[in-house]
Protein backbone atom coordinates (compact mmCIF):
# COMPACT_ATOMS: atom_id res chain seq x y z
CA UNK A 1 0.00 0.00 0.00
CA UNK A 2 1.52 3.28 -0.55
CA UNK A 3 -0.14 5.46 1.66
CA UNK A 4 0.45 8.71 -0.55
CA UNK A 5 -1.65 7.35 -3.43
CA UNK A 6 -5.31 8.26 -3.65
CA UNK A 7 -8.46 6.05 -3.97
CA UNK A 8 -11.73 7.27 -5.65
CA UNK A 9 -14.94 5.35 -4.42
CA UNK A 10 -17.59 6.16 -6.83
CA UNK A 11 -17.21 8.23 -9.95
CA UNK A 12 -20.43 9.86 -10.53
CA UNK A 13 -20.43 13.47 -12.05
CA UNK A 14 -18.21 14.84 -8.94
CA UNK A 15 -16.09 11.61 -8.35
CA UNK A 16 -14.60 11.44 -11.67
CA UNK A 17 -13.54 14.84 -11.96
CA UNK A 18 -12.13 14.45 -8.79
CA UNK A 19 -10.21 11.86 -9.70
CA UNK A 20 -9.16 13.48 -13.10
CA UNK A 21 -7.70 16.47 -11.19
CA UNK A 22 -5.95 14.39 -8.83
CA UNK A 23 -4.22 12.44 -11.68
CA UNK A 24 -2.66 15.86 -12.69
CA UNK A 25 -0.79 16.30 -9.82
CA UNK A 26 1.42 13.61 -10.50
CA UNK A 27 -0.50 11.09 -7.42
CA UNK A 28 -0.77 7.89 -7.80
CA UNK A 29 -5.20 7.54 -8.46
CA UNK A 30 -7.16 4.02 -7.98
CA UNK A 31 -10.71 3.92 -8.37
CA UNK A 32 -13.78 2.03 -8.11
CA UNK A 33 -17.37 2.51 -9.05
CA UNK A 34 -20.49 0.22 -8.89
CA UNK A 35 -20.31 0.80 -12.62
CA UNK A 36 -17.34 -0.59 -14.36
CA UNK A 37 -15.30 2.05 -16.42
CA UNK A 38 -12.94 2.01 -19.10
CA UNK A 39 -10.24 4.01 -17.04
CA UNK A 40 -6.62 3.61 -16.15
CA UNK A 41 -5.70 1.96 -12.44
CA UNK A 42 -10.07 1.28 -12.40
CA UNK A 43 -9.95 -1.88 -8.96
CA UNK A 44 -12.31 -4.86 -8.50
CA UNK A 45 -13.38 -3.52 -5.50
CA UNK A 46 -13.64 -0.79 -2.82
CA UNK A 47 -11.10 -3.19 -0.85
CA UNK A 48 -8.54 -3.40 -3.61
CA UNK A 49 -8.36 -0.27 -4.10
CA UNK A 50 -7.85 0.80 0.08
CA UNK A 51 -5.11 -2.40 -0.70
CA UNK A 52 -3.88 -0.27 -3.29
CA UNK A 53 -3.91 3.31 -1.37
CA UNK A 54 -3.81 5.00 1.72
CA UNK A 55 -6.42 8.30 1.00
CA UNK A 56 -9.38 6.85 0.33
CA UNK A 57 -12.10 9.75 -0.73
CA UNK A 58 -15.44 8.58 -1.16
CA UNK A 59 -18.03 9.90 -3.35
CA UNK A 60 -20.96 7.40 -2.83
CA UNK A 61 -24.40 8.25 -3.48
CA UNK A 62 -26.45 7.01 0.39
CA UNK A 63 -26.12 5.31 3.84
CA UNK A 64 -26.47 2.27 1.82
CA UNK A 65 -23.34 2.49 -0.63
CA UNK A 66 -21.58 4.18 2.39
CA UNK A 67 -21.71 1.21 4.65
CA UNK A 68 -20.80 -1.46 1.71
CA UNK A 69 -17.61 0.34 0.85
CA UNK A 70 -17.07 0.80 4.39
CA UNK A 71 -17.15 -2.94 5.29
CA UNK A 72 -15.32 -4.12 1.85
CA UNK A 73 -12.33 -1.84 2.95
CA UNK A 74 -11.87 -3.18 6.53
CA UNK A 75 -10.14 -6.05 6.06
CA UNK A 76 -6.89 -3.66 4.27
CA UNK A 77 -7.11 -0.53 6.20
CA UNK A 78 -4.29 0.43 8.67
CA UNK A 79 -2.93 3.01 11.31
CA UNK A 80 -1.76 4.67 7.76
CA UNK A 81 -5.08 5.22 5.86
CA UNK A 82 -7.45 8.14 5.99
CA UNK A 83 -10.67 7.40 4.82
CA UNK A 84 -12.91 10.67 3.73
CA UNK A 85 -16.33 10.43 3.28
CA UNK A 86 -17.56 13.08 0.77
CA UNK A 87 -21.15 11.66 0.17
CA UNK A 88 -23.92 13.23 1.82
CA UNK A 89 -25.66 10.71 3.92
CA UNK A 90 -27.49 10.93 7.14
CA UNK A 91 -25.81 11.87 10.50
CA UNK A 92 -26.49 7.89 11.61
CA UNK A 93 -24.61 6.33 8.82
CA UNK A 94 -22.17 9.16 8.92
CA UNK A 95 -21.16 8.08 12.86
CA UNK A 96 -21.49 4.21 11.97
CA UNK A 97 -18.99 4.51 9.17
CA UNK A 98 -16.49 6.66 11.19
CA UNK A 99 -16.96 4.16 13.84
CA UNK A 100 -16.00 1.19 11.33
CA UNK A 101 -13.03 3.13 10.76
CA UNK A 102 -12.11 3.97 13.87
CA UNK A 103 -12.01 -0.23 15.22
CA UNK A 104 -10.12 -0.54 12.16
CA UNK A 105 -6.87 1.85 13.28
CA UNK A 106 -7.71 4.14 10.88
CA UNK A 107 -8.52 7.79 10.47
CA UNK A 108 -11.84 9.23 9.08
CA UNK A 109 -13.04 13.09 8.19
CA UNK A 110 -16.80 13.59 7.76
CA UNK A 111 -15.99 16.33 4.47
CA UNK A 112 -18.78 17.03 2.73
CA UNK A 113 -19.03 19.62 -0.08
CA UNK A 114 -20.49 22.76 -1.69
CA UNK A 115 -21.01 23.02 -5.20
CA UNK A 116 -22.27 20.74 -8.32
CA UNK A 117 -20.91 19.77 -11.71
CA UNK A 118 -19.09 23.03 -12.51
CA UNK A 119 -17.24 23.63 -9.73
CA UNK A 120 -16.06 20.06 -9.61
CA UNK A 121 -14.91 20.33 -12.89
CA UNK A 122 -12.89 23.73 -12.27
CA UNK A 123 -11.56 22.58 -8.69
CA UNK A 124 -13.97 24.83 -6.87
CA UNK A 125 -15.68 22.74 -4.43
CA UNK A 126 -16.19 24.08 -0.45
CA UNK A 127 -15.70 21.44 1.87
CA UNK A 128 -16.94 21.04 5.15
CA UNK A 129 -14.85 18.99 7.42
CA UNK A 130 -15.79 17.02 10.39
CA UNK A 131 -12.93 15.37 12.52
CA UNK A 132 -9.50 15.56 13.65
CA UNK A 133 -7.76 18.96 12.44
CA UNK A 134 -4.28 17.03 13.13
CA UNK A 135 -5.70 14.34 10.28
CA UNK A 136 -7.28 17.20 8.13
CA UNK A 137 -3.34 18.58 7.80
CA UNK A 138 -2.55 15.29 6.49
CA UNK A 139 -4.95 15.29 3.82
CA UNK A 140 -5.33 18.75 3.22
CA UNK A 141 -2.91 18.94 0.01
CA UNK A 142 -5.06 16.13 -1.78
CA UNK A 143 -8.33 18.57 -1.06
CA UNK A 144 -6.82 21.84 -2.09
CA UNK A 145 -6.22 19.91 -5.68
CA UNK A 146 -9.93 20.58 -6.00
CA UNK A 147 -11.12 22.93 -3.54
CA UNK A 148 -11.36 26.72 -3.69
CA UNK A 149 -12.16 26.48 0.17
CA UNK A 150 -11.77 23.79 2.98
CA UNK A 151 -13.62 24.80 6.21
CA UNK A 152 -12.97 22.87 9.49
CA UNK A 153 -16.27 23.14 10.83
CA UNK A 154 -16.39 20.26 14.17
CA UNK A 155 -16.66 17.15 14.97
CA UNK A 156 -17.33 14.17 13.24
CA UNK A 157 -21.18 14.53 12.26
CA UNK A 158 -21.29 18.56 12.35
CA UNK A 159 -20.16 18.88 8.67
CA UNK A 160 -22.98 16.44 7.64
CA UNK A 161 -25.47 18.29 9.42
CA UNK A 162 -24.33 21.67 8.27
CA UNK A 163 -24.31 19.82 4.45
CA UNK A 164 -28.00 18.92 5.05
CA UNK A 165 -28.75 22.56 6.65
CA UNK A 166 -27.29 24.18 3.84
CA UNK A 167 -29.06 22.55 0.93
CA UNK A 168 -32.52 22.69 3.05
CA UNK A 169 -31.91 26.18 2.49
CA UNK A 170 -31.08 25.59 -1.33
CA UNK A 171 -33.97 23.43 -1.85
CA UNK A 172 -36.78 26.24 -0.65
CA UNK A 173 -34.89 28.76 -2.61
CA UNK A 174 -35.35 27.26 -5.75
CA UNK A 175 -39.22 26.34 -4.93
CA UNK A 176 -39.39 29.91 -3.92
CA UNK A 177 -37.97 30.73 -7.24
CA UNK A 178 -40.41 28.45 -9.40
CA UNK A 179 -43.34 29.92 -8.43
CA UNK A 180 -41.82 33.42 -8.72
CA UNK A 181 -41.33 32.01 -12.49
CA UNK A 182 -44.55 30.80 -12.65
CA UNK A 183 -46.66 33.90 -11.06
CA UNK A 184 -44.80 36.00 -13.99
CA UNK A 185 -45.40 33.96 -17.00
CA UNK A 186 -49.02 33.49 -15.96
CA UNK A 187 -49.65 36.76 -16.00
CA UNK A 188 -47.95 37.42 -19.48
CA UNK A 189 -44.80 39.31 -17.97
CA UNK A 190 -41.47 38.16 -20.24
CA UNK A 191 -39.45 35.62 -17.83
CA UNK A 192 -36.22 37.22 -18.72
CA UNK A 193 -37.70 40.48 -17.02
CA UNK A 194 -37.86 38.35 -13.77
CA UNK A 195 -34.14 37.50 -14.24
CA UNK A 196 -33.70 41.29 -15.05
CA UNK A 197 -35.43 42.70 -11.92
CA UNK A 198 -33.68 40.38 -9.53
CA UNK A 199 -30.14 41.32 -10.81
CA UNK A 200 -30.29 44.33 -8.58
CA UNK A 201 -32.64 42.94 -5.75
CA UNK A 202 -31.22 42.29 -2.34
CA UNK A 203 -32.64 38.31 -3.16
CA UNK A 204 -30.11 38.03 -6.14
CA UNK A 205 -27.91 35.50 -5.39
CA UNK A 206 -25.24 32.93 -7.22
CA UNK A 207 -27.86 30.23 -7.10
CA UNK A 208 -30.53 32.42 -8.91
CA UNK A 209 -28.15 33.63 -11.08
CA UNK A 210 -27.32 30.13 -12.23
CA UNK A 211 -30.38 28.20 -11.64
CA UNK A 212 -32.92 30.79 -13.15
CA UNK A 213 -31.97 31.09 -16.69
CA UNK A 214 -31.86 27.62 -17.36
CA UNK A 215 -35.46 27.10 -15.56
CA UNK A 216 -36.68 29.81 -18.14
CA UNK A 217 -35.48 28.14 -21.03
CA UNK A 218 -36.18 24.59 -19.83
CA UNK A 219 -32.59 22.82 -19.37
CA UNK A 220 -32.62 20.87 -16.37
CA UNK A 221 -29.34 19.09 -17.57
CA UNK A 222 -28.33 17.62 -14.15
CA UNK A 223 -26.22 19.63 -11.53
CA UNK A 224 -27.80 18.26 -8.71
CA UNK A 225 -30.16 15.50 -9.64
CA UNK A 226 -33.82 15.68 -8.10
CA UNK A 227 -33.23 12.31 -6.52
CA UNK A 228 -29.98 13.51 -4.48
CA UNK A 229 -32.09 16.51 -3.43
CA UNK A 230 -35.01 14.58 -2.21
CA UNK A 231 -32.46 12.35 -0.22
CA UNK A 232 -30.96 14.89 1.44
CA UNK A 233 -34.30 16.82 2.11
CA UNK A 234 -35.56 13.96 3.87
CA UNK A 235 -32.33 13.77 5.96
CA UNK A 236 -33.52 17.50 6.93
CA UNK A 237 -36.75 16.57 7.95
CA UNK A 238 -35.68 13.00 9.76
CA UNK A 239 -33.33 15.32 11.60
CA UNK A 240 -36.33 18.12 12.04
CA UNK A 241 -38.78 15.74 13.30
CA UNK A 242 -35.99 14.38 15.98
CA UNK A 243 -36.03 17.61 17.57
CA UNK A 244 -39.07 18.68 16.99
CA UNK A 245 -38.23 21.68 14.71
CA UNK A 246 -40.81 22.84 12.31
CA UNK A 247 -39.78 23.07 8.74
CA UNK A 248 -43.21 23.80 6.66
CA UNK A 249 -41.56 25.26 3.74
CA UNK A 250 -39.37 22.44 3.63
CA UNK A 251 -41.92 19.80 3.62
CA UNK A 252 -43.51 21.59 0.50
CA UNK A 253 -40.63 21.37 -1.34
CA UNK A 254 -39.82 18.20 -0.61
CA UNK A 255 -43.74 16.97 -1.75
CA UNK A 256 -43.13 18.69 -5.30
CA UNK A 257 -39.58 16.44 -5.70
CA UNK A 258 -42.53 13.78 -5.00
CA UNK A 259 -44.58 14.46 -7.34
CA UNK A 260 -41.59 15.14 -9.65
CA UNK A 261 -40.12 11.52 -9.03
CA UNK A 262 -43.55 10.04 -9.89
CA UNK A 263 -43.13 12.14 -13.21
CA UNK A 264 -39.84 10.30 -14.24
CA UNK A 265 -37.61 13.15 -13.57
CA UNK A 266 -34.84 11.18 -10.61
CA UNK A 267 -31.92 11.61 -13.26
CA UNK A 268 -32.52 15.30 -14.08
CA UNK A 269 -32.07 18.40 -12.04
CA UNK A 270 -33.91 18.96 -8.84
CA UNK A 271 -34.78 22.44 -10.64
CA UNK A 272 -37.39 20.27 -12.86
CA UNK A 273 -40.32 21.37 -10.43
CA UNK A 274 -40.08 24.51 -12.11
CA UNK A 275 -41.52 22.50 -15.29
CA UNK A 276 -44.35 20.73 -13.21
Amino acid sequence: MNPQAIGIIGLGIIGSRIASHLAKTGRHVFVWSRSARAVPNFLASPGEVAAAAGIIELFVRDDAALLEAVEDMLPVLTAEHVVINHATVSPAATYEAAKRVAQAGAAFLDCPFTGSKLAAQNAKLVYYVGGDSAVLERVRPVLEASSSKIMHVGEIGHATILKIATNLLTAVSVKGLSEALALTKAHGVEPQQLLATLEPNANFSPLVAFKLPAMIQGDFEPHFSLQNMLKDADFALDLAKEKAVSVPALGVMAEAMRDAMKAGHAEKDFSIISAN
